[in-house]
This record gives C-alpha cells, structure tokens and sequence, in this order.
C-alpha cells in the first residue's frame, strides 16, 4: 500500500493484512469469493506442472542437472513412503501423494516472501489505476484460508470413497458401513450393530477431511500472523526515535528465528497431509 494511505494503527495493519481480496456472488453478500487465494493456488497448480513436465520430457539417462536430481530425490521419496504405507495395488496413489506433497509445499512456502512484497505491489498497481490502495487487500499464503484447506481435503475424502468402492465394490462397501467396526454373529445380532456401525463410520468419515483441512490451516495462519506481528514491529518507526535503534535489530533476529523454524512446518504440514492421505485410502482399499 502507498505510504500515504498506509494505515497507521498496528490493528488497522494486521486487519488490512489478514483480509482477503474478495468478490460477492450474486446481489447479496451471503456467498463471497476469495479471488487471492484462487489466483495464487492456480498460479502454482501451473507453475507445478510446467516444472514436473519440462523435466520429466527433459530427463536423460546421463548425467543429470540440478533440478532433475532435485525432482528425481523427491519423487524416489514420495514413492518410497507410498510402497511402505499403501498395501494395495493402484497407478494413482503414487502420483498423487507426489502432487499433493508438492502443491501443498508450494502454498505453503508463499508465507516465506516478505510481508509486504506483493500487498505493496497490488496497492501500487491499483493506485495507478484510480482505486484506493487502502482497500486493495491481498493474502499470498493459500493454505491461511480455511476454503482452500477444507476443500482439498473434501477432494481427498471423495477419493476415499472412490478407492473403496472401486477396491472392494459396492455391495462390500456398503456392507461394512453396517458391519465394522462391530460384528456379530447372526441376523438379530448384525441388526442390533448395524444403526451403531453405521453411527460410528458417519463420524469417522466427518473427521477426516475436518481433521486435515484444520491442522493444514491452523499452522499456516498462526506463520502468517506471526511474520505480522513480527513486521509490526518497526511500523511507523522513525529514525529520529531511539526505539527505533532497538526494534530493528529485535525485529531482525525475530524474523530469522521465525523463518527458519518456519521451513521446518511448512514442509512438515505437506508431508503430514500427504501421508495422512495415503493412510486414509490405505484404510479405504483394505477389507475388514
């Protein structure tokens, strides 16, 4: 945002950092859509495949460069959890546990840029174009936004579904709905299970994508806020005030700290959403 129309109050600049650039569907505000965190999750599905494929036509039996031994190591990495992890037999799993890791370390590795490197640079440009760089919201870090969280894990729970009924059929999914994790012997006994089964699974099923789109978005929010709270610091610092002198150094040690303990999670968030996907339709593919 420009300078002149920079909020001042600590609160204003942590409220203008964590609100999205939004848009309405329809007359009404009931539904709104997050176009930033559209924008840069589809900005990085293409930027994922553009690298994926140039490497994968470019690969040479000979020696290779730097970021095909880069994509070879993770890809021998992800299909080495996959082999231990998942029992069945399927030509999906592998790459899609490689695609989630890398897409879901992608959004996250957007909280490593600057604070506010691409809010100042949406600010400027709707400047130029007449529009009050106060309004213009912007937040880089797709997996901070709840949406995109709960609904790749929506993607995953559907594939649960899938991996289920395509591994055992529908009659034995459906079967073991009312049948597992409770059995008994006999038709009065599998009746009396059956509404308890069915109750259980339901809430089993709930958790998953609960679970995952949760852990995912609370990691990412809490980075986001604190490299806020870390770039509040300095804010509105003048040289002529000797705080200044102070904060800056404070702000700096903070923000190394910070960032490099944060690589830590943001790579740790897309491997647990990773494995714990595979997990899940390991569970799916297995009968009871």
């Amino acid at each position: 945002m420009s300078v002149e129309h920079e909020p001042v109050g600590q609160t204003e600049y942590i409220q203008h950092h964590l609100h999205h650039l939004q848009i309405a569907v329809g007359d009404s505000k009931f539904m709104t859509i997050n176009i930033d965190s559209v924008v840069f999750f589809a900005a990085l599905v293409v930027l994922f495949l553009f690298f994926f494929l140039r490497v994968s036509r470019r690969a040479t039996a000979g020696v290779p460069g730097k970021l095909q031994c880069f994509i070879e190591m993770v890809v021998v990495f992800v299909d080495g959890l996959v082999r231990e992890t998942f029992h069945g037999q399927s030509k999906l799993i592998a790459p899609l546990a490689l695609t989630i890791f890398s897409l879901v370390f992608m959004m996250n590795f957007m909280d490593m840029l600057p604070v506010d490197l691409l809010p100042t640079l949406w600010a400027k440009a709707n400047a130029m174009t007449g529009h009050n760089p106060a309004h213009a919201y912007l937040r880089v870090v797709p997996t901070a936004d709840l949406n995109v969280t709960l609904g790749t894990a929506l993607g995953v729970f559907l594939l649960i579904q899938y991996f289920g009924i395509s591994h055992k059929g529908i009659g034995q999914f459906v079967k073991e709905v009312f049948t597992a994790p409770f059995h008994a012997e006999g038709t009065v006994g599998k009746i009396l299970f059956a509404p308890v089964n069915f109750l259980l699974r339901m809430i089993e099923e709930a958790v998953r994508p609960i679970s995952l789109s949760l852990r995912l978005f609370g990691n990412m929010y809490a980075g986001e806020l604190i490299f806020i709270l870390i770039a509040v610091m300095t804010l509105n610092a003048s040289f002529a005030n000797v705080s200044t002198y102070v904060m800056i150094p404070v702000q700096f040690f903070a923000g190394f700290v910070w960032t490099a303990f944060h690589v830590l999670v943001i790579t740790l968030q897309a491997f647990i959403f990773m494995m714990l996907t595979v997990v899940y339709l390991s569970m799916a593919a297995e009968k009871h």
